[in-house]
């Protein structure tokens, strides 16, 4: 990770509900314990707060519908968060709008989760990497840009005699990389990786995730790379963010997340990673978790994690805990009783 002095991007608070038909008009008392009114919306992202430096990776992990991808597109403002701030060198994303929105847009870009249907099958690769200077068309002059997008293609693995080929012509890690090149087109400063290579083979994935770290090394790029696998995000990430429910739950360096685990999620999510050594699966102390993952539209009070904890206690249920230091360790972690798992095999 380069040092910087001060964040590239930097989240406050940051909150995306979306509305529902049905439900959250009636009071009562919710199904976990919650008085009042009935919610009456997806809390997809519901306060989260953290600081991206330059030439750094910030991994965030966690289960399916944690909201991890609604992060990204309210970070690309593709969506319009509910409440909250976004700023990018000191100046309010979420404030900006015309010329200056699309000079935002040049500096954060993405590559999209499936390979497959990211990619435009009746336009040309050609086509695909260069529209990004179609729609900021002083990015480059017109009769360089077919040397650019070859170019492009030679800085991600591909031939760019391929130039003219179509996105069905390649396979699933070649099509990715033609995303990574055209993510690459405008120059930016970061681009938010939403599961990139979830849909890959492990073989292509290694591929793919050392491309990534390549590019990051030539062209000083900041990435926020979001995946539900652990072994992928600790290869990549310089610090590693878990998320639960719309919140993060613990962040901390890679060592700090992987070797020193805090948050009882965190754990259970490093526990039940698959391990190659047979002689270490034998004496793995495996932590299972029981229930379903709440609804985001009705967590849980207190604690939200605390319905599948197994060592939840009164405090829980009645004070949500907030994301800070604890004695238990120096990272933060939302636990009241955050502290490492002794004797735990380390991951």
């Amino acid at each position: 990770m380069v040092a910087a002095a001060e964040p590239l991007i930097r989240v406050e608070n940051l909150v995306k509900h979306f509305g529902t038909t049905g439900g959250g008009t009636g009071r009562g008392r919710s199904r976990h314990g919650r008085a009042g009114r009935h919610p009456g919306a997806i809390r997809a992202v519901d306060g989260v707060s953290f600081e991206l430096y330059r030439g750094e990776t910030l991994g965030v992990v966690g289960e399916s519908g944690c909201g991890k991808s609604t992060l990204a597109k309210l970070l690309m403002l593709a969506e319009r968060p509910t409440a909250g701030r976004a700023y990018l060198e000191g100046r309010d994303m979420l404030k900006m709008s015309g010329a200056e929105l699309r000079r935002l847009r040049r500096r954060v870009q993405m590559v999209m989760q499936d390979p497959y249907t990211s990619l435009n099958p009746r336009m040309t690769v050609g086509d695909i990497v260069g529209e990004p200077y179609e729609i900021h068309p002083d990015a480059a002059p017109r009769g360089d840009r077919r040397r650019l997008v070859q170019q492009l293609l030679e800085y991600v693995g591909l031939n760019p005699e391929h130039i003219n080929r179509y996105p069905h012509q390649f396979s699933g890690g070649q099509r990715q990389r033609v995303g990574i090149a055209r993510a690459l087109a405008l120059r930016p400063e970061v681009i938010i990786c939403d599961e990139p290579v979830s849909a890959l083979d492990v073989s292509i994935q290694a591929q793919v995730i050392n491309l990534l770290e390549r590019l990051q090394a030539e062209f000083g790029l900041s990435y926020i790379f979001i995946a539900h696998d652990l072994s992928v995000v600790r290869h990549i990430s310089d610090r590693v963010a878990v998320m639960y429910l719309g919140k993060f739950v613990e962040v901390g360096t890679e060592a700090q997340i992987y070797a020193r685990p805090t948050h009882p999620y965190t754990q259970a999510l490093l526990s039940a990673v698959p391990v190659p050594d047979p002689d270490a699966r034998a004496w793995r102390d495996i932590i299972r978790l029981e229930g379903d993952v709440p609804s985001p539209a009705d967590p849980p009070s207190g604690c939200r994690f605390r319905t599948r904890c197994w060592r939840p206690r009164e405090r829980c249920a009645t004070e949500e805990p907030p994301l800070a230091m604890r004695a238990a360790d120096p990272h933060p972690s939302a636990c009241h009783f955050a502290e490492l798992r002794h004797g735990a095999s380390r991951w």
